[in-house]
């Protein structure tokens, strides 16, 4: 008996060997795969290197559009170049490392093609071009491997596909979608936008960490995401009885006609009456809370209350004016205006009523010039509310109103601010003047047109916007990391020489030049409230090992992933709800060689920088290592830039990988076993 396998083993291996060889003669090539499905489309000129004598992924002549892995292709990015026709998807069936399908932006039309043939994608982009018709409840129920769907922009109908498993990103918004939100329960969703379309019903709960503007333009949906209640089902009521046949039928409408009218009117004079009183009743709770607040404020800019938006920055453009002082404060501000020339004082002891000077590049201007002048609230984060002043000289200006900063006595706050008003770079933005009270301080800065780095990578811009393009954002990269290096020489002696480095923190000015605020104030906030202040108190080692400069570091990390993604950090929110963690998301990007994917789209296009956006995203890694110790500090990072942008060779390139992965220099791995470099990967999986 022990005969029989030794015999049928031989025949085993060559039925093997034969199977593998008739795959092998029988399976088109990837280049002939690519070109049968170029001959799918129309207006393909963008395409003419896509030709079976050559290779797709051969290095450095790499075809249009075609991302490759290892030496095979890994991802279709044929973007805004005009193509239309009917999608042949057989073609792509060949390609079994494919994991990224991108026709963005294009003139496709008709139904969606058989896209869902393809099991093995993981991103799958087709925004922009003019599908239109119903997809199939069950269309991507196969699609296992799936996270990142966009089908946004086009014309497509009907129910949104409630079976789609794990993603993390659906982008549905700019259709015609109707019905009801499906309940995506058993998704990952880190990223959801179904704005502008037909949608119905209230918004599920597994959906209500996604901002309102995710559910805008739908006027049918409802929920307590959109501050709009919804109406519980009604039986409507029978209508009258038109004939006396009718009324007979009903012993009730019979004998009062005008009952279900009666009842009608009463029930609306009840809802006017209990509104009534709610509405009254909120008026007199805002008048009693609104004089509160101006008694204890003394008047100077007291009756200005931004709305609370959860910790971070809101874009509210409310005009106000800053409140006039109250009689008293107006004798006193008058006696000290009489005595220093209208209000305007360059320095002083810092009393009430006073502002002290400590940067008059652009002007010098004293209390009365801000009261006097028309503000509007820009903010009101963990920070304090910021009000953008304009005042009679026409020279703009920023308040920023802080409560919590009693730590340290008049004469230890003077000596701080002055530290901090002594600075000059051309990253850094000095503010101008302090007000000194005790239960609250005013920090007054320059006002900056262009608003803030989270506002161009997250603002609603309008269609006029133009993109983010690489060499904008490296640079806009260096100048951050500039403007640090130079706060940690200068406040070298500080536990953190910024403290609160965010994309909301830093500015910017013409073209595109980063400049920082809010830095070196964390020994004046109460202790109590530092971690409610300051991002460098919601780092890793905050609660263990406390902050150091290293906790700095860790920030300008997130920024640097937060650029390079394209998302809103999840690290800036004081919640679960909300954002992405672009520090979780980046290693798990780099483990499984899926670093492409984690790139925004529109960096990702200059394909000809693709290697630095790599190394600049191994750096942000290396700034966010959970252990401070493992991170690089600001000058070891200006460095690597430098490298960047200064040294392009191979040899550069090659150390900088090597680095990554062998140094104390984050868990950042350029290369696979192999050898081979990764450009590009479908989206990392979630196990």
């Amino acid at each position: 008996m022990a005969v029989a396998p030794a015999i049928l083993r031989p025949t085993l291996l060559f039925f093997s060997a034969f199977f593998v060889v008739f795959r092998l003669v029988n399976s088109m090539s990837e280049a002939e795969a690519l070109v049968n499905f170029k001959a799918s489309l129309s207006d393909n000129q963008a395409l003419k290197d896509w030709v079976v004598s050559s290779v797709p992924c051969k290095e450095g002549e790499e075809w249009y559009g075609v991302i490759c892995n290892g030496g095979l292709i890994s991802g279709i990015r044929l973007e805004g170049i005009g193509l239309s026709g009917k999608i042949d998807v057989n073609p792509l069936m060949e390609l079994k490392r494919l994991r990224t399908f991108s026709i963005m932006s294009n003139s496709f039309s008709g139904t969606i093609p058989e896209i869902n043939r393809i099991g093995f994608l993981r991103a799958l982009y087709l925004s922009g071009n003019q599908f239109s018709g119903e997809i199939p409840l069950g269309f991507f129920q196969k699609m296992r491997s799936l996270k990142k769907l966009y089908l946004n922009n086009n014309n497509f109908t009907g129910q949104i596909p409630s079976q789609i498993p794990q993603l993390l990103e659906l982008r549905l918004e700019n259709n015609q979608f109707s019905g009801n939100l499906p309940n995506l329960s058993k998704t990952l969703l880190m990223e959801f936008n179904v704005s502008n379309n037909k949608l119905e019903g209230e918004i599920p709960t597994t959906l209500s960490k996604f901002s309102a503007s995710s559910f805008s333009g739908n006027p049918g949906l409802c929920g307590e995401k959109l501050n709009k209640p919804c109406q519980n089902s009604v039986e409507p009521p029978k209508p009258m009885a038109n004939t006396e046949q009718e009324q007979n039928k009903d012993g009730a409408a019979a004998s009062d006609p005008n009952s279900s009218s009666k009842s009608s009117n009463s029930v609306k004079i009840a809802t006017i009456v209990v509104a009534s009183i709610v509405v009254l009743l909120t008026i007199l709770a805002l008048l009693y809370v609104r004089s509160r607040q101006k008694r204890k404020d003394n008047g100077i800019m007291g009756s200005v209350q931004p709305e609370n938006n959860d910790n971070e920055e809101s874009s509210a453009s409310v005009q106000v004016h800053v409140a006039a002082p109250e009689k008293k404060e107006e004798t006193i501000m008058s006696r000290k205006s009489s005595r220093n020339g209208s209000g305007r004082r360059g320095k002083g002891g810092g009393g009430v009523g006073e502002l002290v000077m400590m940067n008059s590049e652009r002007g010098v201007f004293g209390m009365l010039d801000l009261m006097k002048a028309a503000a509007e609230v820009l903010s009101n984060g963990g920070f304090g509310s910021s009000y953008k002043a304009v005042m009679a000289d026409g020279v703009s200006v920023v308040v920023k109103r802080i409560r919590e900063m009693n730590v340290l006595s008049k004469d230890g706050f003077d000596a701080e601010m002055r530290k901090i008003g002594n600075l000059r770079h051309r990253n850094i933005l000095t503010p101008l003047a302090y007000h000194y009270r005790k239960d609250e301080k005013f920090l007054v800065s320059e006002y900056v047109p262009n608003g803030s780095l989270q506002f161009l990578l997250h603002g609603d811009h309008g269609p006029s916007h133009t993109e983010l393009e690489w060499p904008t954002a490296l640079k806009i990269v260096r100048g951050i990391v500039e403007g640090m290096v130079y706060l940690h020489r200068q406040l070298a002696s500080s536990v953190l020489p910024h403290g609160n480095l965010k994309s909301s923190n830093i500015l910017l000015g013409p073209n595109y030049e980063p400049m920082l605020v809010d830095f070196g104030l964390c020994s004046l906030i109460n202790p109590a409230n530092l971690s409610q202040a300051l991002f460098a108190y919601k780092t890793p080692e905050a609660l263990q090992k406390g902050v150091s400069p290293k906790s700095d570091v860790y920030c300008l990390g997130v920024i640097i992933l937060e650029i390079l993604s394209g998302k809103f950090p999840s690290q800036y929110l004081n919640n679960s709800s909300g954002g992405i963690d672009v520090v979780q998301w980046a290693n798990s990007a780099i483990s499984e060689g899926m670093m492409l994917e984690m790139l925004d789209p529109q960096l990702a296009s200059s394909k000809n920088s693709i290697g630095q956006m790599e190394r600049l995203l191994c750096i942000g890694v290396a700034c966010t290592a959970s252990n401070p110790e493992q991170r690089p500090d600001m000058f070891e990072v200006l460095r690597r830039i430098d490298e960047i942008q200064n040294e392009d060779s191979q040899e550069s390139a090659s150390k900088d990988q090597d680095d990554c992965s062998q140094r104390s220099f984050g868990s950042c791995s350029v290369g696979s076993q192999s050898g081979h470099r990764h450009t590009d990967s479908g989206d990392f999986a979630i196990s």
